[in-house]
């Protein structure tokens, strides 16, 4: 797994490289500009995982260099530093977008744990897939808001079924990863909460529930893949003849 990126801007030559080679020590890869201008260029030239750029800096200050990142992605995960410790600051900073906003002198420490803790969160940005409300499967039309599996488009009642809550966030899932491999630790943590012995037999007993309710057509199939996980797999008219 490759290490993180990150922008580091800081005018203070001196700290900067203390801090560079703090965080390299944390398996970070740290690339120092010391002033804004300088910042843009490498910002321009690189790719990074997070940006932490000093406040009041020559050239093009911290603020400027963010709003002018800001224009160009927004999803950029962006820690101020600064002595200044007004109100005003603060709240210009989050204004622009900031994620984090620390005041020197800091406990470095701190700072790994800060950095941490807004990588965490950028990364755990929603699973566009997860957008997704409905689901056709074969024959079957799945509504998970509503929690219904209705067989062919216009099903009617008899052919209507109504799941419980597990059992339709487990097809959701399924649907999502549609002849894909879902792993089965990601739809134990994401449904169950955590991933054991008992969670992992729970789950099976859903499947299991999960392949009677699809068992009215015939090319669809739920794989069992030793040590991995689960495939939903849904074979065209054209494949199943």
């Amino acid at each position: 797994m490759a290490n993180n990126r990150i922008l580091l801007v800081e005018d203070d030559q001196n700290f900067g490289d203390v801090l560079r080679s703090y965080l390299e020590m944390h398996n970070y890869e740290v690339t120092l500009a010391t002033d804004g201008a300088q910042g843009l260029d490498s910002y321009n030239k690189g790719q990074y995982d997070l940006c932490i750029f000093d406040v009041m800096m020559p050239r093009k200050d911290g603020f400027t260099l963010a709003k002018e990142i800001r224009e160009k992605d927004t999803e950029m995960p962006i820690i101020f530093l600064t002595a200044r410790t007004m109100k005003d600051d603060v709240l210009q900073g989050f204004k622009i977008g900031a994620d984090d906003y620390i005041t020197k002198p800091f406990n470095s420490e701190e700072l790994l744990y800060r950095i941490q803790a807004v990588l965490k969160r950028s990364q755990q940005k929603a699973d566009p897939r997860e957008e997704v409300k409905e689901f056709n499967i074969g024959r079957y039309h799945f509504n998970f808001p509503l929690r219904i599996l209705t067989l062919d488009p216009n099903g009617t009642d008899e052919q209507k079924s109504k799941l419980s809550p597990k059992e339709a966030q487990l097809l959701r899932m399924f649907a999502m990863y549609m002849n894909d491999i879902l792993p089965r630790s990601e739809a134990l943590t994401k449904i169950w909460g955590e991933d054991n012995y008992f969670t992992a037999r729970s789950m099976d007993v859903f499947v299991t529930k999960l392949r009677k309710y699809l068992s009215k057509d015939g090319n669809i199939e739920i794989v069992n893949i030793h040590g991995n996980g689960f495939q939903l797999l849904v074979r065209s008219e054209e494949e199943a003849s």
